[in-house]
């Protein structure tokens, strides 16, 4: 009998989706960024956001298409997950005018598996649709995006 994996699943309190798409479009037309905190259940495959953290684009370069967080941010982000109880679940960026849909750079530049990596698609100003894909895998070498449903809940 073979099994069958339980679909994943991101799990994000209405303020935090709320915060990160208000962010992509303060930031438009470049990328913004920022860090999920939460809890996750490995038995689920479900990652549960309680706040998202905004940081800054670091990106000297190609702005509008690439995002990166400084390392003093990221470990900042650690610091209120550990005072908080909880840990980084995830990630986000936008993709100003572009589709919500993870790019060859994305998977990449993405390293930490297991966790969600939330794209909003922007145009002209205005935010869009918001996917999350989760990072599978179990070493660099063989990493890859599934596409995981985002259900925003109250707090």
């Amino acid at each position: 009998m073979a099994i069958i994996p339980s679909e994943s699943m991101l799990r994000i309190s209405q303020a935090a989706f709320n915060q990160l798409r208000r962010h992509s479009e303060e930031t438009y037309p470049q990328e913004c960024c920022g860090v999920l905190l939460g809890a996750a259940n490995a038995q689920k495959d479900e990652r549960v956001v309680s706040l998202a953290i905004r940081c800054s684009n670091t990106r000297t370069d190609s702005a509008h298409n690439r995002y990166n967080i400084a390392p003093a941010e990221l470990i900042a982000a650690q610091k209120v997950a550990r005072e908080r109880g909880e840990d980084v679940v995830g990630f986000y960026h936008s993709h100003p005018d572009h589709p919500p849909r993870w790019s060859a750079n994305d998977l990449a530049e993405a390293h930490w598996l297991g966790c969600s990596y939330v794209i909003t698609a922007v145009a002209k100003g205005k935010a869009e649709t918001t996917n999350s894909f989760v990072l599978s895998g179990t070493i660099e070498e063989d990493k890859h995006f599934q596409d995981e449903p985002i259900e925003v809940t109250e707090p």
